[in-house]
């Protein structure tokens, strides 16, 4: 385990509710502020079923519309208290990680992985996250407290799938957990919004339509029981590029629209009413994703694994977020499997994962 810096203290659905968020109860206080007090959490990936963009905000700020679904892949975090006023973040897996990275093609001139790569300093969203709740909570009742917080990678990196916004979520709940802050959810998510636009989302988790920058949420009715394959490429995708991509596509299409016959928007509102009345081919066949239009224009790979996961017997097939991953919906896991080995025999993808949705 490698230690990294620290830093030292000197609607339009009736049935539907806008950050419905499951009610806690308060935590009795434990006194549980001793030195090696640890808690573990998870930090679950997300994939778009659909990703729209509506427009733009003043601040340049993309407005969305997207459905989100959590995965049973996931990362961990261990929080360890500390008699020290420190925030340290350790990667746990760091080897695997680096492994990883550099298969993927964000290398910058000295070989080092720009996209790939996890920071532990003070621009990782872990530190983040830490370091607003002990300025605004924890310090001003323990100012010698700290936190030793130790990331065990498993989420594919620059990939699509809110890896950093599900740590931050993981973060948030592990740190009002591990120094009995009791917040409730939505007051978490009013945190975390400033940080990063999925990171409420990923704290609600589940089935959620995402609006706004992604942080106006409304929660939908579970998937009927399925399979997902997820499948990351060798390839990193800057989710900044991506949507500067499109900005590029929009203008251009908005001055000769039969040129992009291809470029079409995702059916949101048909996809919701299928989540509503449990139709898992519907919701599948509405399979939609702006941002495909631009990374996988640069990156072929994209739509040969959603072929191969077409043929193979998926229902549908899409890449998640900004790209480059790429999943699909199976209605038996046999086939998700079969698919499976047949990307790994051809060197298609660098991670892949045979899961189900969590709730």
């Amino acid at each position: 385990m490698v230690p990294g810096t620290f830093w030292q203290k000197g609607a339009r659905y009736q049935n539907a509710k806008r950050c419905q968020v499951p009610k806690r109860k308060k935590v009795p206080c434990t006194n549980n502020w001793g030195e090696g007090y640890m808690i573990t959490k998870k930090a679950y990936a997300k994939v778009n079923l659909s990703l729209d963009i509506v427009g733009f905000r003043e601040d340049g700020y993309h407005l969305v519309r997207m459905v989100m679904q959590s995965l049973d892949i996931y990362d961990e975090l261990e929080f360890r208290k500390i008699d020290r006023p420190e925030i340290r973040v350790f990667l746990k897996n760091e080897e695997a990680v680096q492994e990883r990275a550099a298969m993927a093609d964000g290398a910058d001139a000295s070989g080092e992985s720009t996209l790939g790569s996890v920071p532990l300093d003070e621009n990782n969203l872990i530190y983040k996250v830490a370091k607003l709740l002990f300025d605004k909570y924890i310090w001003k009742k323990s100012p010698d407290s700290g936190v030793e917080i130790t990331l065990s990678k498993n989420i594919p990196i620059a990939a699509g799938m809110a890896g950093g916004s599900s740590d931050a979520a993981a973060t948030f709940r592990g740190m009002n957990e591990l120094f009995e802050l009791n917040l409730m959810d939505k007051e978490l998510m009013e945190m975390a919004t400033p940080l990063g636009a999925d990171i409420p989302y990923c704290i609600m988790g589940g089935t959620a339509l995402s609006e706004g920058i992604g942080e106006v949420l409304t929660r939908l009715p579970n998937l009927p029981e399925c399979t997902f394959l997820v499948a990351k490429p060798p390839i990193s995708v800057s989710t900044g590029e991506a949507y500067g991509g499109y900005d590029g596509v929009i203008a251009e299409y908005e001055k000769d629209p039969k040129s992009f016959r291809d470029f079409h928007h995702p059916d949101v509102d048909g996809q919701v009413d299928k989540i509503y009345a449990g139709n898992l081919k519907g919701v599948a066949d509405r399979f939609g994703n702006v941002l495909e239009y631009v990374t996988a224009k640069n990156h072929p790979e994209i739509k040969e694994l959603e072929q191969i996961m077409k043929d193979g017997g998926a229902i549908n097939s899409v890449m998640s977020g900004s790209g480059p991953t790429v999943f699909a919906i199976f209605d038996s896991r046999e086939k998700a499997e079969r698919v499976k080995y047949e990307i790994e025999e051809k060197g298609l993808a660098n991670q892949t994962f045979v899961t189900i949705p969590v709730f």
